[in-house]
């Protein structure tokens, strides 16, 4: 577990914990789906010289506390606290669905300065909507039984995992306790589903955010554990974004992977939360 050296407290008593470095103008970075904050860490010495980081772990995951029921304006209350927290108003970083996340705190009124978002997952296209839908209903049907283990395979089944490879890495998992800590994280695949509208792009909503938003991916699909999916996958969705968003920058970088690095990402972050919008 990512542990984080500070704590506040969102709308409904759920304690939410982060860790804060550097000083200036306050970026909130958001995490996405089976992260506890750790997969953004790497952004905080990139940003830190010029903006106080917030790197923070969402409700149910790592050192965050959960309270039931889940609800997407719980998610927003957690960033809310967090922007309070942080002297009233943020730019937000958003990687995979945590720039859904950012979206929808924007659309629902938070006290959002910009936002970039990273590879948001939207699934966009008649091709792949069946796939999405039929996952929606079997995770849910897993969540509800307790079955975590069961909806963390088919959320790789469905990027693109074999069974074969699924067998492999939790074999591999259980050695290091990784395959514990991601069934741990495997409910809020389910909450992720909910405030991504069942990875369907909400375009009245997000028609409606003001912010200046950065709206970036890394290109083609080309990691294996995402084989799965459309190699256009990230960048249909990203272009239909920078289409609806009022206004909104759409950048294509050459990122390796799906996890943000640091290098690519951190020096467009820099341009575009300090540039006058």
């Amino acid at each position: 577990m990512n542990e984080m050296a500070f704590r506040v407290t969102s709308n409904d008593g759920t304690t939410i914990a982060y860790d804060r470095k550097g000083s200036g103008p306050a970026v909130i970075l958001v995490g996405g789906a089976q992260d506890d904050g750790a997969e953004n860490a790497p952004l905080i010495p990139a940003l830190a010289e010029h903006f106080t980081v917030y790197n923070y772990a969402r409700r149910g995951r790592g050192a965050s506390g959960f309270t039931e029921p889940y609800a997407v304006e719980k998610e927003i209350e957690d960033l809310d606290a967090l922007i309070a927290e942080a002297g009233g108003s943020a730019h937000l970083f958003g990687a995979s669905s945590g720039g859904a996340l950012a979206l929808e705190a924007a659309a629902a009124g938070s006290a959002i300065d910009t936002i970039a978002v990273w590879e948001v997952p939207y699934a966009v296209g008649d091709d792949i909507r069946p796939r999405f839908e039929e996952y929606v209903a079997d995770t849910q049907r897993a969540f509800d039984a307790g079955r975590d283990e069961e909806v963390l395979e088919l959320f790789m089944r469905m990027t693109g995992a074999s069974d074969d490879n699924i067998a492999a890495r939790k074999a591999a998992g259980k050695q290091t306790e990784h395959w514990a800590d991601s069934v741990a994280l495997a409910p809020t695949l389910v909450h992720d589903s909910l405030f991504l509208n069942r990875y369907q792009l909400p375009a009245d909503r997000l028609a409606t955010v003001t912010q200046p938003v950065l709206v970036t991916t890394g290109g083609p699909i080309t990691v294996s554990y995402m084989a799965g999916l459309p190699s256009d996958f990230f960048d249909r969705a990203a272009d239909e974004l920078a289409d609806l968003l009022p206004h909104a920058q759409r950048e294509t970088l050459k990122g390796p992977d799906h996890v943000v690095d640091p290098q690519i990402v951190g020096p467009l972050l820099l341009r575009f939360f300090s540039s006058e919008h």
